[in-house]
C-alpha cells in the first residue's frame, strides 16, 4: 500500500491510498462524508458516519463488514490513525445512502449507468457504439480507434482459445497475459503500466498504434500456436504464451534495429493525444502559411 495521497473535491481534501497489488484506490469514508454533508467539522462528519454505519448494519448490509481500516494521517495533528476506508464500489454504495443534494448527481449517474448496462445486455451492439463514442470523446484518432477495436477482437479469440484449453479465468489468464506481454515488450503488465505512469487505467488504452499492433501480433501468434499444438496443461499453455510473445518480440527488435527508435513508449494516452493534436495544429499552420504565400 502506497503512502497517503490527497485528492481534492470542491476544495476539500480527501485522503486516499493506492494498493498496487490489488490495483485499487481506497478513500477515507469520513472525508467523503464531510464533503457530501457539508459537516461543520471533522468530528461532525465522523459522528454522521458512525450513525450511518449502524443504520446500514441494522438493514443487513454487508458493506460495513467488508470495509476495512488503514492508517492515515490525521488532518488535526498529522499522526497516523486507523481510518475507515472504502474502495470505489463500496464508496458509491455509501453515497447512495447519504440524503444530500451533493450526493444526488452521483445517484443519478449510477441509475444511468445501471440503465445502460441493462440495455447492453439486451443488445450488445450498443456497448460497441458507446465504446466508439467514448474513445472519440477522449480525443483518440479514428485510426487508433479502429486498431483498438481489432485488438479487442484478437484478445477475445485468444481468451476463447484459452477457455477451450481449460485455462481458468482470473489469475491464470493474468499469468499468461503477463508472459505474452513480457516476451514481446520486455516488461510484465504491471511494470509496463508503471513505465507509462498508470494506475487503474487500461494498459491497451494507453498504447500507441505501434504498441497495439505488436501486442496484437503477440496474441495472434499465441492463439495460432495454441490451435496447432492444443496444449493440455497450464504449463504447456504458459510455454505457448511465451513463444507467441517472442514472435512479436523478435519483430519489435528488428524494427527498432532498422529504425533506431523504440516501439515501447513511456507516453500514456493523454501524452499521445497531445502529440497528435500538436501534429494536426502544425499541419494546419503550414497549410495556412502556404495559402498566405
Amino acid at each position: 500500500m502506497n503512502k497517503d495521497k490527497i485528492q481534492l473535491f470542491e476544495d476539500k481534501k480527501i485522503r486516499t491510498a493506492w494498493d498496487e497489488e490489488k490495483e485499487e484506490w481506497y478513500f477515507s469514508v469520513v472525508d467523503v462524508v464531510d464533503v457530501l454533508t457539508d459537516s461543520v467539522d471533522y468530528n461532525t462528519a465522523r459522528k454522521y458516519w458512525n450513525k450511518l454505519k449502524q443504520r446500514l448494519k441494522d438493514e443487513g448490509s454487508q458493506l460495513v463488514t467488508n470495509c476495512h481500516q488503514l492508517k492515515m494521517k490525521s488532518p488535526k495533528d498529522g499522526k497516523r490513525y486507523k481510518t475507515d476506508v472504502a474502495d470505489t464500489a463500496q464508496l458509491l454504495r455509501i453515497i447512495q445512502s447519504i440524503p444530500s443534494p451533493k450526493a444526488e448527481p452521483f445517484k443519478v449517474w449510477l441509475a444511468e449507468v445501471g440503465r445502460e448496462r441493462i440495455e447492453e445486455t439486451i443488445d450488445p451492439e450498443i456497448s460497441i457504439n458507446r465504446a466508439l463514442e467514448t474513445y472519440a470523446k477522449k480525443g483518440y484518432t479514428r485510426e487508433w480507434i479502429n486498431q483498438r477495436l481489432q485488438a479487442i477482437q484478437v484478445r477475445k479469440e485468444l481468451t476463447d482459445e484459452w477457455q477451450d484449453r481449460g485455462v481458468s479465468k482470473g489469475i491464470e489468464y493474468a499469468i499468461l497475459t503477463d508472459e505474452i506481454t513480457r516476451a514481446w515488450s520486455g516488461m510484465n503488465t504491471r511494470q509496463y503500466k508503471k513505465y507509462k505512469g498508470l494506475t487503474k487505467e487500461n494498459l491497451r488504452d494507453n498504447m500507441s498504434t505501434a504498441e497495439i499492433v505488436f501486442n496484437m501480433l503477440a496474441e495472434v501468434s499465441a492463439t495460432e500456436l495454441s490451435k496447432a499444438e492444443q496444449p493440455q496443461t497450464f504449463e504447456e499453455n504458459r510455454d505457448v504464451a511465451q513463444r507467441g510473445g517472442r514472435v512479436a518480440g523478435n519483430a519489435r527488435k528488428e524494427i527498432e534495429r532498422q529504425t533506431g527508435r523504440p516501439i515501447v513508449t513511456s507516453q500514456n494516452a493523454a501524452q499521445l493525444n497531445e502529440v497528435v493534436t500538436n501534429m494536426i495544429e502544425g499541419i494546419v499552420s503550414e497549410d495556412e502559411e502556404e495559402k498566405e504565400v
